[in-house]
């Protein structure tokens, strides 16, 4: 295989090739962004969007794949055989499951993100493996690029396969590249009217059973990345290899070889050189899977631990009448809101158009995913030994086969699908300082010269004496906005509080740091989540007052759930702030690095030595087992088949 080996990028190329694939302008309206710099722009979240009634082509799918996963869907045998039965494969097809958002022009159901996220947030509560199929399929493989940037001939030929049942994957991630595009060695090089695609692609969702690929990769000369539809049945496309994980047993995730692929032109996906644009863009609404999914992993935990709560009896009475496990219960239920009221709020401003929504997405993802991890973590505790054993070991001794040992295995993983938990705080930091680099970026930019700074500062000056005043005085008077939201309140001017003193934080990190801000990931993680914090509040208490205004009859329970939940993320919030500035983020610098230099040798003792040598922790490309293609042969201390062999293995 003829494939390009690459040097690790350097940190300036990295960033360069990251910065430019940034979406520079924003789009539309969004609450988030201007959360970051002190603005609480209400009017753009409020009223909370509720559906009242159903259009009966959406509640016919609904009920039809609901009753499939009961009636077809073994996902305990899934779980165990690792593997997607056909005729489940089959009745997804059948009921059009893999065409949800593709338009019904080429073939699809045609239904709004919203709807789609509902129909996530249900599969979710059920089977973590089929959330991963339909998701990768529809939210990032090619039937969401091509509504974006395909062609009319590129929809025509391939959106009514994608809906009929042809499955897709995305490639990106490389044995050598994570969230590092700069390292891409992918190559398409352009021959006449194909291209000639050489590479590897590492963990593709989707891929071991995809008709269709979305793969980015990079031009040789000119080190831009462009996207491409690549077909698995093309000569030199091949499976090399079926990963296997903690959880999601069946994904179809593996290695994708390209060997002097021939990829017509015509399957250029946009423009050339603007692949990652492309794959970002994407994820803007391909992210909004997980937090609905995370919300029906919630419910799941809530419904088991009410039920089992009730029936466990310790020391003469329910468990749940235990305070420990009452306050447990109490905050799964008070989270479990915020979590329908995050996902739902998100999903409608994709909807509603007129909104770029690539923070509130990211945020949604993150926050959602972070707390179903939690939630189901509290319900495995609950459980006791009932929630780490098997649901087939229950049913063998004769106990009901309550999977929260498979939801357990099945959910981490989403803290690190579509963006790990890092990779969102730093692309959401980065946003959240975009305006202060627009106005100031030349004070910290090592590039410019002091007379260009000096020209800057005028116009610097005049805008932080219009932006940061305000900050301060806004909060004059406001004690009784709001009023319309009763009770609520209070904890809606503490989000307007805080939105404004997190802008003033914010702004005095960029003065005390400057350009080792960007290194300060400490400061900058708390400031991102203070944001989530903030706008779940915001979504949750809109939720309520909009039950409320509807005189539905869970109106009273939500008020009481959100004033809980907000008591405690407020209380969370302030603990943020003070750790903004009182922390112990220098003294932990100082212990990473005497650990990273090997001085806590001592501690090890006491532990089985497992021999690594060190080119066991370097990646390695598939089609060369002993070495990765970023590191010389001559680096390797040991050969990968003398390993082996002394470890005993094959």
């Amino acid at each position: 295989m003829s494939t390009s080996k690459r040097e690790g990028a350097s940190e300036r190329e990295s960033r360069r090739i990251a910065e430019e694939a940034r979406e520079k302008e924003w789009a539309g309206r969004t609450f988030l962004r201007e959360l970051f710099l002190g603005n609480f722009l209400l009017e753009l979240v409020h009223p909370f969007p509720i559906v009242t009634e159903e259009r009966p082509e959406f509640t016919k799918f609904y009920n039809d794949l609901k009753r499939f996963l009961r009636e077809e869907v073994d996902s305990a045998a899934i779980d165990e055989t690792g593997e997607y039965p056909e005729h489940v494969v089959n009745g997804l097809r059948k009921l059009g499951a893999f065409g949800i958002k593709i338009p019904k022009e080429y073939g699809g159901l045609g239904f709004t993100i919203s709807e789609y996220t509902k129909v996530m947030e249900m599969v979710g509560s059920y089977d973590g493996n089929i959330v991963a199929l339909l998701s990768a399929h529809q939210s990032i493989g090619v039937p969401q690029p091509l509504k974006l940037f395909g062609t009319p001939e590129q929809k025509k030929k391939y959106l009514p396969r994608c809906a009929a049942g042809a499955i897709s994957a995305f490639a990106l991630t490389e044995p050598h590249v994570g969230s590092d595009p700069a390292s891409l060695s992918t190559t398409a090089e352009r021959d006449g009217d194909v291209y000639i695609l050489n590479g590897q692609k590492l963990w593709c969702t989707n891929g071991t059973l995809a008709e269709l690929l979305v793969v980015m990769a990079r031009d040789p000369k000119t080190k831009k990345i462009s996207c491409f539809i690549v077909e698995t049945g093309w000569e030199g496309v091949k499976v090399e290899y079926r990963c296997r994980f903690l959880g999601l047993k069946a994904l179809a995730n593996g290695v994708i070889s390209f060997r002097n692929v021939r990829v017509p032109r015509e399957n250029l996906v946009g423009e050339e050189g603007k692949g990652l644009k492309i794959a970002l863009v994407t994820l803007n609404t391909g992210r909004l899977t997980l937090p609905a999914s995370c919300a029906g992993i919630a419910k799941q935990c809530l419904e088991i631990c009410r039920g089992w709560s009730n029936e466990r009896v310790q020391w003469g009475v329910p468990i749940w009448k235990h305070e420990a496990i009452a306050h447990r219960i109490a905050d799964m239920a008070a989270t479990t809101f915020a979590m329908d009221s995050v996902y739902k709020l998100a999903s409608a401003m994709a909807d509603r158009g007129g909104y770029d929504i690539r923070l509130e997405a990211a945020a949604a993802k993150e926050w959602n995913t972070v707390r179903a991890w939690e939630l189901v973590d509290q319900t495995l505790q609950i459980r006791g030994g009932r929630g780490y054993e098997t649901e087939r070991s229950l049913e063998g001794r004769g106990e009901y086969p309550i999977p929260v040992e498979r939801m357990l295995r099945d959910c981490r993983i989403n803290l690190i699908f579509e963006g790990s938990s890092e990779i969102i705080h730093l692309f959401m930091a980065r946003e959240a300082v975009d305006k202060h680099l627009q106005v100031a970026g030349a004070l910290i930019d090592p590039n410019k010269s002091a007379g260009e700074k000096l020209a800057a500062l005028p116009k610097i000056i005049a805008y932080y004496a219009t932006w940061y005043p305000p900050l301060w005085l806004k909060g004059l008077g406001g004690f009784s906005r709001y009023r319309d939201f009763g009770h609520l309140a209070p904890h809606l001017r503490f989000v307007e509080r805080s939105c404004r003193k997190l802008a003033r934080e914010s702004f005095h990190g960029i003065l005390r740091y400057q350009a080792k801000l960007e290194r300060k990931q400490g400061f900058l993680f708390r400031c991102v989540d203070m944001v989530m914090e903030l706008f779940a509040m915001t979504a949750a208490i809109c939720h309520a007052e909009r039950l409320r205004e509807q005189s539905r009859p869970e109106a009273t329970q939500a008020a009481e759930l959100t004033d809980l939940f907000c008591r405690n993320a407020r209380r969370k919030v302030r603990r943020l702030f003070k750790e903004l500035w009182s922390n112990e983020d220098t003294r932990k610098n100082q212990v990473a690095a005497s650990v990273m230099k090997g001085e806590d040798a001592w501690l090890m003792k006491g532990a089985l030595d497992l021999e690594l040598p060190p080119e066991a922790f370097k990646t390695r490309s598939f089609s060369d087992p002993r070495v990765s293609d970023s590191y010389p042969e001559k680096e390797i201390a040991m050969p990968w088949e003398e390993y082996a062999k002394q470890r005993g293995g094959a």
